[in-house]
């Protein structure tokens, strides 16, 4: 018996962690601020193991019935979390309380596993020789699932399919301790039909997984889902009606196919056409590859670097047919070369300096993006420019998060760069706010080939109404996050 439990015991900690991190990720992917999303959702699950290991103590006889019960339970639970969160926040309404039950359920049934694998092993091994073994091997298989979670799990199988097999893993040690232990009487044979069912049911979610995915999807999304797949970073997904084609990230829209040349034109041309014969281009972010295909207009540039954190991203946009053909096969420009690094790191591991800068990140909805809009950041940014070199810098919407936008800007200028404000009307996002770095004369060579951006339009991008003028802001620093605040408040004001 001893071996079994302490197997069981890295198992049953794995999936405990394993169902956690779902939760994190889920409600990160759908709700944004990362880390407002796991550390609530650690504390609750936490303090629900608590109620659980308290709970315990009222469990007198049938130790190993109770124990086989949670693993059935917590298997379920667990194994269906994200499908269900996904479906929950699909239909729209209280997804928040659900995430926070499950989480909570599920917590409290883990906290009782460890105390009654403790009585299970009470008639094998001395008490000293029970903790030491059953605590090693618990924190043991929390690293395992927090090793392989993001490396292996989330890219390879996704959310849904991952949760369906930790239930499956659960419902398996149960299963394990009655064919140890057979049954002999009724209520041993029910506990038997139970587990087969629950397997059963994990098993068939399993199967079905995608299509469960794709059925939340296509309630969340209001066009034809064409793609979905998660990586380490986030959840992608491409819809596609009536010639649009749009892009999803962590929920959030990135891009039209109808209207994304505005974007593009409008962040690439005002500085690059004001640079007389660029040839060293640096994009970081961008890597749906749609800035880089306005940047290969210029045939005086050489060389290209982009610098983007998710190869999945960069794969998708080089490979797929519609996405290549969208930003015209930019990802696989001679002049281009890839690089897939977290963009702050790169700049201030790699040296050089080039003629004109793109930052395309997506906006500071969480503290792992606000770090790309500190004043540390443009500080290593200045340190790449070539003499008489510009930026071009994405910088959210001055209409609905203008503190946000002039924050940006702000903290620019406290790095010792030299700002000029910009924006344009994309309709897919509304007003969206750039800032131009540097001494570039915008609109001194524009390229052939453009469908929005003429001189006459690139003069007004720099003409701001007065409610999306300068407003008073804090610096945005690693020490502080200024900017990641005001970004939440605003963009939650838009949603109510």
């Amino acid at each position: 018996m001893q071996p079994l439990i302490l197997v069981s015991v890295f198992l049953i900690a794995t999936c405990g962690l394993i169902y956690e991190l779902i939760a994190g990720t889920v409600s990160s992917y759908l709700l944004g601020d990362s880390v407002m999303q796991f550390s609530t959702i650690i504390g609750v699950y936490l303090s629900a193991m608590g109620v659980g290991s308290y709970l315990a103590r009222y469990i007198g006889r049938g130790v190993l019935q109770r124990f086989v019960q949670v693993q059935i339970l917590v298997g379920i639970l667990g194994g269906c979390s994200a499908s269900v969160l996904f479906l929950v926040f699909a239909h729209g309404t209280g997804f928040s309380l659900v995430l926070y039950c499950l989480v909570f359920a599920i917590g409290t049934l883990v906290g009782l596993e460890i105390p009654l694998v403790m009585r299970l092993l009470k008639d094998e091994l001395e008490f000293k020789e029970i903790v030491s073994q059953v605590l090693a091997l618990d924190y043991i298989g929390a690293l395992a699932a927090s090793l392989a979670f993001p490396l292996l799990l989330v890219p390879h199988l996704g959310l849904v399919r991952t949760a369906f097999l930790f239930g499956l893993v659960n419902v398996g040690v149960a299963l394990a301790f009655l064919m140890r232990f057979p049954p002999t009487r009724q209520a041993s044979q029910l506990l038997l039909a139970q587990a087969v069912l629950a397997f059963l049911l994990l098993a068939a979610g399993l199967a079905l997984s995608e299509r469960l995915t794709t059925l939340a999807e296509v309630q969340m999304f209001p066009d034809q889902v064409l793609l979905a797949r998660s990586t380490p970073y986030q959840r992608l997904v491409v819809t596609q009606r009536s010639g649009d084609l749009r892009l999803y990230l962590n929920n959030n829209l990135q891009f039209s196919s109808l209207d994304e040349y505005r974007y593009h034109e409008a962040l690439v041309h005002p500085g690059l056409s004001g640079l007389e014969n660029p040839h060293k281009i640096l994009i970081l972010g961008g890597g749906d590859g749609l800035a880089l295909r306005e940047v290969l207009r210029y045939p005086t540039v050489t060389e290209i670097t982009l610098v983007d954190l998710d190869p999945g991203m960069t794969e998708l946009f080089s490979r797929h047919p519609l996405l290549s053909k969208l930003n015209e096969g930019s990802l696989r420009s001679p002049r281009v070369k890839v690089i897939n690094a977290d963009a702050f790191v790169w700049l201030r591991d790699n040296p050089g300096s080039y003629d004109f800068v793109l930052v395309d990140f997506p906006d500071p909805s969480t503290f792992a993006l606000g770090k790309l809009y500190t004043i540390s950041f443009y500080a290593e940014l200045k340190r790449h420019l070539a003499p008489g070199g510009a930026a071009a810098v994405q910088c959210t919407s001055p209409l609905f998060a203008r503190r946000s936008y002039w924050c940006i800007l702000k903290t620019m200028e406290a790095s010792g760069l030299r700002v000029r404000p910009y924006h344009v009307f994309v309709p897919s996002f509304g007003e969206w706010g750039f800032a131009l770095i540097g001494p570039s004369r915008p609109g001194e060579h524009l390229p052939a080939g453009l469908r929005f951006l003429n001189q006459a339009a690139l003069a007004a991008l720099f003409e701001f109404p007065l409610d999306m003028s300068s407003l008073p802001v804090e610096v945005n620093r690693l020490s502080n996050q200024a900017l990641v605040r005001y970004y939440e408040e605003e963009w939650r004001a838009v949603a109510q």
